[in-house]
C-alpha cells in the first residue's frame, strides 16, 4: 500500500479542483453546496510547547481522512493554510501557495473568520498573551 506522502498529490489535486468548482458555483450562481461541503469546522488548540493551534476544516474522516488547517494571528488574519491527508497512523501535508492559498483565504474571509471569532475555546487563548 502506498504511503500518504505518495498519495497526497493526487488527493490534493482532486480536492482543490472540487473546492474550486463548489466555490465558483457559489460566487457565480449562489449555489449553496458550499454550505454542506465537509464535515466540520473547529479549533484545535496546541498541546505541546511550540506547537501552533489552528482551525480545521475537516472534509472526511476515517481511513483515509483529509482536512485544511488554517493558521491565524491574534487578529484572525490568515498567514498559512495546510492540506493534510491521513490514513491509519500515517499522514502527509502540503502547504498551500499561490492561487490555491488565495482560494482558501477567500473562503476563510467569507465563511470561517467570523465563526472562529465566536468560538469560546479560542477566546481564552487570545488574551494579552501570545496564543502559540
Amino acid at each position: 500500500m502506498e504511503s500518504c506522502k505518495e498519495r497526497i498529490g493526487k488527493e490534493y489535486r482532486e480536492t482543490i479542483k472540487d473546492i474550486r468548482r463548489v466555490w465558483r458555483a457559489y460566487t457565480e450562481r449562489g449555489d449553496e453546496e458550499i454550505y454542506d461541503y465537509g464535515l466540520c469546522f473547529d479549533f484545535v488548540p496546541s498541546e505541546e510547547p511550540g506547537e501552533e493551534p489552528y482551525f480545521r476544516w475537516q472534509l472526511s474522516w476515517g481511513g483515509p481522512s483529509d482536512e485544511f488547517r488554517f493558521f491565524v494571528g491574534p487578529d484572525f488574519s490568515l498567514y498559512k493554510v495546510e492540506y493534510w491527508f491521513m490514513d491509519w497512523f500515517d499522514g502527509a501535508k502540503i502547504t498551500l501557495r499561490g492561487k490555491d492559498f488565495e482560494l482558501l483565504a477567500e473562503i476563510w474571509e467569507h465563511f470561517f473568520k467570523e465563526i472562529a471569532k465566536m468560538d469560546e475555546s479560542v477566546r481564552g487563548q487570545l488574551g494579552e498573551e501570545e496564543w502559540w
